[in-house]
């Protein structure tokens, strides 16, 4: 754990803040605290404000504004209509699994059973390649859509044309070269897109076509004798799709969460229930985190392991005894992702501490004995632990693929575009990014990466950073608060669980917890709350005055018995601390 991380804590001083804060705290009938979270969020009004705390399917923006709608809908309308095949090519993480399953399942309700193609990854690789194509066209595809992938498969694109096929590019990943020369690309990211937000995940892309396209095939009098899908059912797995994927759970995302986890928690979905009751998740109280952490990595790892077909026949499976053994199946398989992660990344530290320049502002990594379906993961727990961005590439032969995560401040999609030449391919987003390069150009591409980095990162940016919303005194977290803050959810990219900062507190005692975690007993000005440290129990044992404590706070229940709950994320040790976080000459 860092204990040098900077808090960044918004400025909240001034008459206009106060203003505003009792505006909506009166308005809403809320806290002040929570107001105040609200106004951080940029929600400085009553109706957006209460938009955020209610999300409304009906606020979901037109799909038609996505550029591109009109004629993939006008095509697919043509195809199910006149009983063209159509096939569906999605990528092998959760976005893509969950976006194919989702029009799987769709287009089944129209009467249309669709080809399948999800790629593996080490034979195949992320995206559209020619073989599948070729192999879709033989097996009679009129047109194929993609999930999550394709925006920069401009070769792989103008194949499809060529043998006949019309490709529908659904994606949401950066487009460096322009659209593909495809028959339509819907991407909220293209240029001259009117659709008002750019940060839907694949998956939401998807339901947007379906949406749209039910609305297209209404008004031609499809479901004159047919019964219209009821799209709100697949909200579970737009849901997973979107958390997995880690886009901003804001606008439209913070919608399609939101309402997703309402179905999730219904358990109608047997494969989803039966994933749920294999990784420990109550459908009752399903959430957010559970998603990121539970459920996601399991559908996840059947594409990093072994194939993503198994993830995809659970979800859209009817059959319980069938998704029961499917998801056994992805259990084993998340247990084997687990132990290649944890060897890999004990590997990848004890090179990074043998032979990496802790001067260079960023870190690239590779080895013929890394399985490419976890380096991404452990870039990630590289990420963590040394604040720069990382690069590491699993070797098989003559070729590498690799996985790039980065820190907040640090475009490691606009670093790799300034390398281009040395790379094969690449695509992603701002923070995660993978690529593919010939074993040969490795070392001059780790050459000038590392320069490009080392020219332009400052030191001032590879500091961790820790955002907070508010210091508050330690009496004013309780239930109540707790319950209301829950308001806020569902947490992710761009809408984080909320940090709070108690100043100045006292630490009564504090005890170790399954050998990992601290359990702290806080007080300040009579108020004492517990509060656990997960992964902590280094700094045991501690006592005494002048702590400061950021945490996060929820609701716990027990035994049928709620309380608050307090999440250590970091502490501010007093002067009288030394250097191992210890208080010298305290004792419990």
């Amino acid at each position: 754990m860092s204990l040098k991380k900077r808090w960044n804590i918004p400025s909240v001083s001034g008459s206009d803040n106060a203003e505003l804060v009792n505006k909506l705290s009166v308005g809403l009938g809320i806290q002040a605290i929570t107001a105040q979270l609200l106004v951080n969020r940029g929600l400085v009004d009553i109706d957006s404000a209460s938009s955020f705390l209610s999300p409304d399917i009906n606020d979901l923006h037109d799909p038609n504004l996505l550029l591109g709608m009109d004629r993939a809908v006008e095509r697919l309308a043509r195809a199910v209509t006149e009983g063209e095949r159509i096939a569906l090519y999605g990528d092998y993480d959760v976005d893509g699994t969950t976006s194919v399953s989702l029009m799987t399942l769709f287009f089944k309700e129209l009467g249309v059973e669709p080809l399948c193609h999800i790629p593996d990854r080490v034979s195949e690789g992320y995206g559209l390649n020619s073989e599948a194509v070729r192999r879709l066209t033989e097996m009679g595809a009129n047109v194929t859509i993609t999930a999550d992938c394709g925006s920069t498969n401009h070769e792989e694109v103008e194949l499809a044309s060529l043998l006949g096929m019309d490709m529908i590019i659904t994606d949401h990943h950066e487009l460096p070269d322009g659209p593909p020369p495809a028959y339509a690309t819907i991407n909220p990211k293209q240029q001259g897109c009117a659709f008002p937000f750019k940060g839907l995940s694949g998956i939401g892309v998807a339901f947007n076509l379906v949406v749209a396209l039910r609305a297209r095939l209404r008004e031609n009098g499809f479901f004159a004798v047919r019964k219209e899908p009821n799209l709100k059912q697949y909200l579970d797995l737009v849901a997973v799709g979107t958390v997995a994927d880690m886009v901003p759970l804001v606008d439209e995302n913070r919608i399609l969460v939101y309402l997703g986890i309402k179905v999730l928690a219904t358990g109608n979905r047997v494969g989803l229930k039966a994933l749920m009751e294999s990784s420990g998740v109550r459908a009752e109280t399903v959430g957010a985190r559970d998603i990121g952490f539970k459920i996601g990595p399991r559908i996840n790892a059947a594409g990093r392991v072994a194939s993503a077909t198994s993830a995809y026949r659970l979800l859209i499976t009817d059959n319980a005894d069938e998704a029961v053994h499917l998801a056994e199946r992805l259990e084993s398989e998340n247990s084997a992702r687990r132990d290649l992660e944890a060897r890999i990344l004990a590997e990848a530290v004890e090179m990074v501490e043998e032979r990496v320049d802790k001067s260079d502002r960023a870190i690239l990594l590779y080895s013929d004995k890394w399985h490419p379906g976890v380096i991404g993961i452990v870039a990630s727990r590289l990420v963590e632990r040394y604040s720069r961005p990382v690069v590491m590439i699993a070797v098989d032969g003559e070729i590498g693929k690799g996985s790039v995560r980065s820190v907040k401040s640090v475009d490691v999609v606009g670093a790799l575009q300034t390398c281009s030449g040395f790379l094969v391919r690449f695509g992603g987003h701002r923070a995660a990014a993978g690529l593919t390069i010939e074993r040969a150009r490795i070392k001059e591409f780790k050459t000038a990466f590392i320069a490009h980095l080392n020219s332009t990162v400052t030191d001032e940016e590879l500091v961790g950073e820790l955002d907070l919303d508010a210091a508050v005194e330690l009496g004013d977290i309780d239930l109540d608060f707790a319950t209301e803050l829950g308001r806020l959810a569902p947490f992710g990219m761009a809408n984080k669980e909320p940090l709070l900062c108690v100043k100045d507190a006292f630490i009564e005692r504090t005890e170790i917890v399954k050998n990992r975690h601290l359990r702290v007993l806080l007080a300040q000005n009579g108020a004492e709350r517990k509060a656990i440290g997960f992964n902590m129990a280094e700094l045991h044992p501690l006592s005494g005055e002048g702590f400061s404590v950021v945490f996060s706070t929820g609701v716990n229940e027990w035994r049928g018995v709620k309380t608050a709950e307090l999440k250590i994320k970091d502490l501010r040790l007093p002067a009288s601390c030394n250097s191992e976080g210890k208080r010298d000459k305290v004792t419990l």
